[in-house]
């Protein structure tokens, strides 16, 4: 007969108290593993909201998905934009418009021609604003806000050398514009 020591045993008894404290443990590791990582996600996202806020200085009122642009030029003007914006209203100020989309709008000739370049020149406290002659018909107009723009005749009657036609002005604080309009 076989003694008992001599045997190796044939199974292994574990308590059911030690199986239930491996259990608890393994939990609370997997939980805090999930509570930690949910943590740590919800403050990653905090700064970068708060990062992103506090960089910009500026704000975009309204965006657009644009396909593409360019720039365009004639004469003395100059036109850059962007193809595909839909949602672009038609700009217009004096003889010109222009509108935005992905297709063209209607092309409408400038009912006056082209208009003479205006040039603005400072001199001491004096503006010189002059253009080429002969340009005739063209009233020079002023404002002091782009805003909400009231234009006004310039008073003074321009100087024509044969080559160019200007008037000099007294500068006065603030900004001023100037165009010139052909009634």
């Amino acid at each position: 007969m076989k003694s008992s020591k001599s045997q190796p045993p044939s199974s292994r008894e574990i308590s059911s108290a030690n199986i239930q404290t491996t259990f608890r443990s393994h939990a609370r590791i997997r939980s805090l593993k999930f509570g930690a990582s949910l943590v740590l996600g919800v403050w990653s996202l905090v700064l970068l909201a708060t990062m992103n806020l506090l960089a910009q200085s500026y704000s975009v009122d309204w965006f657009t998905i644009d396909g593409g642009g360019g720039v365009s030029s004639g004469g003395s003007y100059t036109l850059s934009g962007t193809i595909g914006q839909p949602d672009a209203g038609t700009l217009s100020g004096g003889n010109y418009t222009l509108e935005g989309g992905f297709w063209p709008g209607i092309v409408l000739p400038s009912s006056t021609g082209v208009a003479p370049t205006l040039s603005i020149q400072l001199s001491d406290n004096n503006v010189v604003v002059s253009w080429p002659s002969p340009s005739t018909g063209f009233v020079l107009q002023q404002t002091a806000s782009l805003g909400t723009p009231a234009w006004n005749n310039v008073v003074q009657t321009p100087g024509d050398n044969g080559a160019i036609k200007g008037v000099t002005l007294t500068l006065s604080p603030g900004g001023a514009f100037y165009r010139l309009m052909k009634p």
